[in-house]
């Protein structure tokens, strides 16, 4: 699923992984794989030793792209003890560095997602949405009446930040964004004596930088409801269908649905956008003609100090 105000794109693949998901911001096109500096430091954040790295450079000429069959092809002719997942991880690399740095496919900078690790570093600036966070601390079940005291108080200055997160959207300004950035980390620097909760906190803390990103993003939410709301459609639709028999038929439902969630989103009769497609008398203006024309007046990166 991918979502902004004036789109809804469905994309089904075989998986879910970081490789899928630049398929998905390529819209459908098969990630190419480049070796650049951008790919070198991908390796270090993801864990892959230096001398890999090295390797790398020596077998690969910088800013090249490969086609996956290609790339594999070169890793098990000069790399044969390369392991699956170290692999892997290369590839995720390569891959990211290649559409962060291409100039054919517009590139994403933001993307506010739950904290599935697949997306880690796959934009440059990664938000988080606070209902997923708030669903961790729901799960506790404290039998003490202390543990669930401190639980409902915990509670409720969580809901108590988020209020004033989007009163800051409204006025964004340093002070406020200081102040803010303090009551953060007050409620989850905090040790309660509940061990359980204590825990969570300190997890959340450690996210501090994507859950406080609407502090320098303030246009962006502060959940990704929208994108929950498109897939929970899709799972209907699979609830009655069961399933597409066909990858054709799979490929049929990703077309159809992001075409009527898209129309909707834009307010567009979408039986009058077929019918006119169909009879061919291509009165109605395009979907992607519309999502340009409603973008111009979109303050949607108002904070990059770019268009939209």
């Amino acid at each position: 699923m991918l979502c902004n105000p004036f789109y809804t794109a469905y994309c089904t693949l075989p998986a879910k992984d970081r490789l899928s998901l630049v398929r998905v911001l390529m819209g459908g096109a098969d990630p190419v794989f480049r070796l650049n500096e951008l790919a070198l430091n991908l390796l270090k954040q993801l864990g892959v030793a230096k001398k890999w790295g090295k390797k790398l450079t020596e077998l690969l000429p910088y800013e090249q792209d490969w086609k996956e069959k290609q790339l594999d092809e070169c890793l098990d002719e000069h790399l044969p003890t390369l392991g699956p997942k170290r692999r892997k991880l290369i590839k995720d690399s390569l891959a990211i560095a290649a559409y962060r740095t291409q100039t054919f496919w517009p590139v994403v900078e933001l993307l506010v997602c739950d904290d599935a690790p697949q997306f880690n570093w796959l934009t440059i600036e990664l938000a988080l949405c606070w209902i997923h966070e708030f669903r961790h601390s729901k799960k506790l079940t404290p039998h003490i009446p202390y543990h669930r005291q401190v639980l409902e108080s915990f509670k409720e200055s969580f809901w108590k930040l988020y209020r004033w997160l989007l009163a800051y959207q409204q006025n964004p300004n340093q002070k406020d964004a200081d102040s803010l950035q303090g009551e953060f980390e007050q409620l989850f620097e905090q040790t309660t004596g509940y061990q359980q909760l204590d825990e969570r906190l300190a997890l959340t803390l450690a996210k501090k930088e994507a859950l406080l990103m609407v502090l320098s993003h303030p246009e962006i939410l502060l959940h990704n409801n929208p994108a929950e709301l498109g897939a929970r459609q899709r799972v209907r639709k699979r609830d009655v269908s069961l399933q597409a028999r066909t990858r054709e038929g799979v490929g049929a439902w990703d077309t159809f649905q992001t075409l009527v969630n898209t129309a909707k989103k834009l307010g567009v009769n979408i039986y009058q956008y077929f019918y006119d497609r169909v009879a061919q008398t291509n009165t109605l203006p395009s979907l992607a003609h519309l999502i340009e024309e409603r973008s111009q007046d979109f303050q949607g990166a108002a904070s990059w100090g770019c268009a939209p």
